[in-house]
């Protein structure tokens, strides 16, 4: 795998791209240049040398990762079944002292005392979160590259920085362009901010932040023309604000927005009923500590039963674990690309050799990458999971020796089987 942005180049030039479109197309390309890199044979030796290097840490790291992957895995599940076992439905209506302690699943209405704002432009909504989402116009650059090899060994690279306008919700650094001159951003004054009751109530029993976090089910909140009022006494900007499609727009012209304009919209997740499996600590909920290793503190939307919850639970479970793996291959065939892209480089003197070269080793890479990933997988299938692993060794030999032995069956009777020829007289 090569890797362009790393090279140090030997020699470089840029060429605006603006003249030559007009020579194409009849009109000037926006914003844009073309950088030409190259670097020479044993370059590009010394940068696959370091690949080597990156590669084999990575390999290692992977390893370990799987290895990690698979023992999360198994204590997840062993504390998901622990808790489902444990786990007690209770009534939101009384707290007993008797489950203090205890795992308990309990389902209820969500009340709070007063109600959200954001004060930053005097908007109030009843809730249990607002959450506030800026987009400034701003410039952004977007880069493409194309790589050539040359006889020899040496490869060039031309890479083509264009500029646009985009609406982002975060700050891009303008001093981090290529061609910083003429795109400079403004710095972005307004950020993004989540507005969520400090404490709530599920009928007897208090909420907090841990709990209240995992609540989801926020939905867009859209602003009507009849809070612009209130809107612009409490904004202290200097920019004209008006309404547009239920946010806030910053600017003089919405249809055709301005470098350092604003957009914000809002997102409000409402009262209503959630479902939470939790450690009762007297009128409140904290994290329930599994014998297996995990701490276990789940809360749903809606009137979820314990054991769909814990069956959800179980399938998200299973779900990061295939990621996971899959993610861990993923990265061991690069570290293995890397570790074998020598190969490619030396045999590049002659370019079409090195791209047969590269084919080869990123065939080779990924077959090392199933046979290092799986067999690190199986072996932490017997560390962690002795008993299962060894049952289904077990059962992989047994099959194994039953088609064995049909099949020595079937050749010891084929010969009975076949009848004889004899001569009549």
């Amino acid at each position: 795998m090569e890797f362009v942005a790393a090279l140090r180049p030997r020699s470089s030039a840029a060429v605006p791209c603006g003249l030559l479109a007009s020579f194409v197309s009849g009109e000037t390309m926006s914003d844009s240049f073309r950088e030409v890199t190259s670097v020479s044979w044993f370059g590009r030796i010394k940068r696959a040398v370091g690949g080597v290097i990156f590669g084999l840490l990575l390999i290692v790291l992977m390893v370990i990762g799987l290895f990690w992957n698979e023992g999360r895995a198994v204590q997840t599940a062993r504390s998901l079944a622990e808790g489902a076992g444990a786990v007690v439905s209770i009534n939101a209506d009384s707290v007993d002292a008797g489950n203090d302690g205890r795992l308990v699943h309990v389902s209820g209405p969500v009340t709070a005392d007063g109600s959200l704002s954001d004060p930053d432009f005097g908007i109030a909504a009843q809730g249990l979160r607002l959450s506030r989402s800026v987009e400034m116009y701003q410039w952004k650059e977007e880069s493409k590259s194309e790589t050539t090899k040359k006889l020899g060994g040496g490869e060039e690279t031309e890479t083509t920085y264009s500029y646009s306008k985009v609406w982002d919700d975060s700050q891009i650094d303008s001093s981090d362009f290529k061609k910083p001159d003429g795109h400079q951003n403004p710095p972005m004054a307004i950020h993004s901010r989540v507005f969520q009751i400090p404490q709530g109530k599920l009928v007897a029993f208090d909420l907090d932040t841990p709990v209240l976090d995992r609540i989801d089910g926020d939905k867009a909140y859209s602003l009507s023309a009849n809070q612009s009022a209130t809107i612009k006494a409490a904004y202290t900007g200097t920019k004209p604000l008006s309404i547009v499609d239920g946010r806030i727009y910053l600017g003089n012209d919405n249809t055709t927005p301005a470098l350092g304009d604003y957009r914000i919209g809002y997102e409000l997740a409402p009262l209503g009923v959630v479902s939470i499996v939790a450690r009762q600590a007297g009128s409140r909920f904290e994290p329930y500590q599994a014998q297996a290793g995990d701490a276990l503190l789940m809360v749903d939307t809606g009137n979820v039963p314990a054991d769909k919850m814990f069956a959800e639970a179980v399938s998200a479970n299973t779900l990061i674990t295939w990621l996971l793996r899959a993610g861990g291959l993923l990265l061991l065939t690069i570290g293995f690309a890397l570790f074998l892209s020598p190969i490619g480089v030396i045999l590049d003197v002659i370019p079409f050799l090195g791209s047969m070269a590269r084919m080869g080793t990123g065939i080779i890479a990924f077959f090392l990458a199933i046979l290092v990933g799986t067999t690190t997988i199986a072996i932490a299938w017997f560390w962690y999971r002795p008993v299962l692993a060894a049952g289904i060794l077990a059962a992989g030999v047994i099959a194994a020796a039953a088609v064995y032995y049909l099949g020595r069956s079937r050749k010891a009777a084929a010969p009975m089987a076949t009848p004889s020829t004899g001569t009549a007289t």
